[in-house]
């Protein structure tokens, strides 16, 4: 094979061993390894420039005399793949399993020689010595840049030689995310838009989407810009309600060289008002004669600015007043029953709420039962009338709406149990008394005593009868009789 001499080196350039991919070695590549030991040897011993020219030039030639052999991968050498962030340190690591005084260098990507044992033939001086030994050459690059990735080559002079291969990639981290809302003001029901923006990163970055806590979807787009950057956007499309009002959302970037990166913006949700009816006198039942006072509490966004009160199919009553969003109604009869609705609105649109009013009758008072024997006969009557009058006036049916009055059906079932309760207490009352007086009856039975003369039957007529028993009571015999 024919090998041709090594290049010319200019003096003004740092030298760096020649680039022969692949190392051509001398078939005799024991002279080339002694040479380098001898160069190595007056390194360490001071005479530098005499080192420098054996290395220069004598080592080269040395290279040149046997055959050219290709370098092999070589188990022996150990090297490990770094990746860094753009404008960062990092450290190339050349070691060696078992050496036997071979030499070590490292090889940028451009295969130029970065180190030679402990020199640096390379300018550049980002390159520096971490350590060097018999097994190991360690060197930081320092403010990586995107130029400074590939593939360095960890090399050992041997026959043949051998190489190992350490990856340097750069990560580029992507410039602040930029969100951005079709829509600045949305209402409910209503869809809206936003993208969020990673740009110039390395590798492309990945964009998640968070709606309060819920995650959502989005489609991403990845482009390839000139200067083999990547901006990635994503676009999330979805519908809002009056709960998302003030939910913010989260547009987060992942990357191998940033964490927690992310934007958010608010949302601003306009919606109808929500309408509710509250009572606040009276707090049971609405009975004749008595007053009612409504309030209409209403939420929306914008506020509403108008809240109206009406009575559906009807007239509202002479005496009601409203003031606000309040209603006042005074001496409730039951002509006012009825269905009353309050409405409120905004620019979103508007809502109601209704109350049925139904009147009942006023309360009436029950006498008390009086404890005496003849009072109590005459009254059980009247008593039971009295309830039973009672429960004929109150409704038999309940309201067919709902009236949202609180606590109306427990007022109502109340004012039931205490009327038949009474009347259960009477009653019982009442049997008790008859069941003492005839116990009564029963322990004091009534005694009479009948004389009649023993000669009574053969006397003429009832004078002569009378006479003739005079002083016959002592002889008499006595007669009982008995009754209950």
């Amino acid at each position: 094979m024919r090998v041709l001499p090594p290049p010319p080196i200019s003096p003004l350039l740092s030298p760096s061993p020649p680039d022969w991919s692949p190392v051509a070695v001398g078939g005799e590549a024991a002279a080339a390894a002694a040479i380098l030991k001898q160069v190595s040897n007056m390194a360490n011993a001071g005479s530098g420039a005499l080192a420098s020219f054996l290395f220069f030039f004598v080592f080269p030639a040395a290279l040149h005399k046997g055959a050219a052999q290709y370098p092999v991968v070589s188990q022996n050498l150990v090297t490990e793949n770094v990746s860094v962030v753009e404008g960062d340190t990092a450290i190339i690591s050349c070691r060696v399993k078992n050496n036997d005084d071979s030499v070590i260098q490292l090889l940028n990507p451009n295969r130029q020689t970065i180190y030679f044992r402990d020199m640096r033939p390379l300018k550049d001086s980002r390159f520096q010595l971490v350590n060097f030994s018999d097994n190991e050459l360690r060197v930081s690059l320092s403010n990586v840049s995107l130029s400074d990735e590939g593939r360095y080559v960890c090399q050992l002079y041997t026959d043949p030689p051998q190489e190992a291969y350490a990856n340097i990639t750069v990560l580029v981290p992507p410039g602040n995310p930029l969100i951005e809302a079709r829509d600045q003001i949305l209402q409910e029901g209503n869809q809206t838009e936003m993208t969020c923006t990673a740009m110039s990163s390395k590798p492309a970055a990945t964009i998640r989407w968070m709606k309060g806590d819920k995650e959502l979807p989005g489609k991403p787009r990845v482009e390839l810009t000139y200067d083999k950057m990547y901006t990635v956007t994503s676009r999330l499309t979805f519908t809002v309600g009056r709960e998302d009002d003030g939910v913010p959302v989260i547009c987060i970037v992942d990357h191998p060289a940033v964490k927690d990166f992310q934007a958010q913006k608010y949302l601003e949700v306009q919606y109808k008002p929500e309408v509710k009816i509250t009572v606040e006198f009276p707090q049971g039942l609405t009975r004749e004669g008595e007053n009612l006072e409504l309030t209409c509490l209403s939420k929306g966004k914008p506020q509403p600015q108008r809240v109206s009160w009406v009575k559906v199919d009807d007239d509202m009553p002479p005496h009601a007043v409203i003031i606000g969003a309040d209603l006042y109604i005074e001496n409730l009869n039951k002509s006012y029953n009825g269905t009353y609705r309050c409405t409120a609105s905004n620019s979103v649109g508007e809502s109601f709420d209704d109350y049925v009013l139904y009147v009942y009758d006023a309360l009436t008072t029950t006498p008390l039962p009086t404890t005496t024997t003849t009072a109590s006969t005459t009254t059980i009557p009247s008593i039971i009338s009295s309830s039973e009058v009672h429960q004929d006036s109150a409704p038999s049916t309940e309201p067919a709406a709902h009236d949202s009055r609180a606590g109306e059906g427990a007022a109502r079932a109340m004012d039931h149990a205490v009327i038949g309760g009474v009347v259960a207490v009477v009653v019982f009352a009442m049997l008790c008394l008859l069941i003492v007086l005839g116990r009564y009856f029963a322990r004091h039975k009534g005694t009479y005593f009948t004389h009649e003369a023993k000669g009574a039957d053969d006397a003429a007529d009832a004078d002569t009868a009378i006479i003739n028993a005079e002083g016959g009571h002592t002889n008499s015999e006595e007669k009982k009789e008995y009754y209950i």
